[in-house]
């Protein structure tokens, strides 16, 4: 079981389609792609000495290169260490210090800050540029076979933003990927030869992970010429390709459907919008359905799973005549098709329909632990099954809602206030764009809700939207009107920087 056997599939039935695209412009063929996969893994082997189960990191903003890098690490039977290429120097010398990594690709913007941390990471053999003679004598060979992987091989090894602490790694499996890739063909979509998937998400994480099945089925991977996401390009490049798939975080779907124009743009070549890894509010899917039709499946997943927990289909976006239409559109929907999922209390019991509890998950796709810390990995695995650390509750038909991280909610004089639930009230002000709800310390409640609302609403029809719609307790003690919010390189709101800007504040007026 390797990864790299779908490549090489792919290249013997569809050589001659195009595996990856730069622009406007054809990268490599398929058949072209498994050749350089082969003599890459080849080098790697040969040239740096690297070993079955060695890690090979990959710090490239999103390139034609990474996908030959990739498979080859995969061919040579070593393990993938993808890394962010917007992190900081410090942050990536942490991950290639953690993981072990014995060679990092990089691109050429990288050169300066991360080249030099080859003198001073014990074990880090090479950094190389994937340009230039260096890179291009490692194709100088005839390749080999695909090196046998057993099924619990670490092939990618996945670290967490780190929002709350040190990142930490995800050993993804050669069974957790085929796992991911086989769930999504039953759950996400179908892809053929004649579809393609454009990437303005890091390949580093979802788009990266959601390239596999496309290249398992022979679909073309497409890097936008800037290299990541902007949304007047991607609308460009709608006009050249057709039977289009992208997987974007919820802040890229909404910042497409608000460019201005969209509404008479041609989106008609969008074939699939997977969309998750944060908070979808309603309004903004209703916006969504509205301006580009129905193209949007939706995902709950995570790193530790990768891409793979609940999801909901294009149909139950569409399906407007059921009575619970618009609850099931503010879900994540159900189960995926080889993945138990529950909601738990404390002591992991599981909790009754319509309580709030942690989601928990066991299945192929499940990660095998967390790289060199045993003590996160049994408590992230408790009993067999994933603490994704989320809160939500299902319904009696197995829906799934999520309300926020178990750390993000607020108790606020003895009750649970989850923010979401006041996020989802205020952002139907038309003159909210985005909003981030979050706890502030109070000595007689425990907690006050805080809003830090982008937009130039009133605050008393703020304060009226939510008695109109949540209960008294809940509606924010304080709106704080910002330009923006903080976010993370995923596009995630960073709440605690909001938390922490709170702290300062209260230290600095006492």
């Amino acid at each position: 079981m390797n990864q790299a056997s779908l490549l090489h599939k792919a290249a013997l039935s569809f050589g001659d389609r195009p595996a990856v695209t730069s622009g406007l412009n054809p990268a490599v063929s398929y058949h072209q792609l498994s050749d350089r996969a082969a003599r890459l893994g080849h080098a790697l082997r040969e040239k740096f000495h690297l070993n079955k189960g060695d890690r090979v990191a990959i710090m490239m903003k999103n390139a034609p290169a990474f996908f030959e890098v990739l498979y080859g690490a995969w061919h040579a039977g070593l393990a993938a260490v993808p890394i962010n290429s917007k992190l900081h120097p410090l942050e990536a010398t942490f991950i290639l210090e953690n993981s072990g990594a014995r060679v990092c690709f990089i691109t050429d913007d990288l050169v300066a800050d991360i080249t030099p941390l080859q003198d001073s990471i014990e074990g880090l053999d090479a950094v190389v540029a994937t340009s230039g003679a260096a890179y291009d004598a490692l194709f100088d060979n005839s390749g080999g076979a695909i090196v046998d992987c057993a099924p619990d091989d670490l092939a990618w090894l996945f670290y967490t933003s780190g929002t709350t602490g040190r990142p930490k790694g995800a050993m993804l499996t050669q069974r957790n990927l085929m796992s991911m890739v086989m769930n999504y063909f039953a759950d996400m979509d179908t892809i053929t030869p004649n579809d393609c998937m454009i990437h303005g998400a890091p390949l580093s994480h979802g788009s990266g992970l959601f390239a596999l099945p496309h290249v398992a089925k022979a679909a073309n991977n497409i890097i936008p010429a800037s290299g990541g996401f902007n949304p007047a390009e991607t609308v460009e490049l709608l006009q050249y390709y057709t039977n289009v798939s992208f997987f974007f975080a919820p802040t890229m779907l909404t910042r497409l459907i608000s460019l201005p124009g969209i509404d008479t743009a041609d989106t008609s070549n969008i074939k699939t919008i997977v969309y998750g890894g944060g908070p979808m509010y309603v309004e903004d899917t209703l916006r969504a359905l509205e301006v580009l039709g129905p193209k949007l499946v939706q995902l709950f997943g995570q790193g530790e799973s990768p891409m793979t927990i609940t999801g909901l289909s294009r149909a139950m976006h569409t399906d407007t005549d059921h009575p619970d239409y618009l609850k099931r559109l503010g879900s994540t929907g159900i189960a995926r098709t080889d993945v138990d999922v529950r909601a738990v209390d404390a002591d992991d019991n599981e909790v009754p329909v319509g309580e709030m509890g942690e989601i928990v998950c066991r299945g192929d796709v499940i990660m095998a632990g967390y790289w060199n810390n045993p003590e996160a990995t049994a408590d992230a695995l408790r009993g067999g099954w994933l603490h994704t650390g989320d809160v939500g509750a299902f319904d009696e038909y197995g829906f799934l809602t999520l309300m926020d991280r178990a750390k993000d909610m607020i108790i606020s004089g003895g009750s649970n206030i989850y923010p979401r639930e006041v996020e989802e009230v205020l952002l139907r002000h038309p003159a909210v764009s985005e909003c981030s709800v979050v706890g502030r310390p109070h000595a007689d409640w425990g907690e006050e809700v805080i809003a830090f609302v982008v937009g130039e609403a009133a605050e008393a029809e703020l304060d009226q939207l939510c008695l109109d719609n949540i209960a008294r307790f809940k509606r924010p003690k304080e709106y704080r009107f910002v330009a923006a919010l903080p976010k993370n390189n995923y596009g995630k709101v960073l709440k605690t920087e909001l938390r922490a800007q709170l702290a300062a504040d209260e230290k600095a007026a006492s």
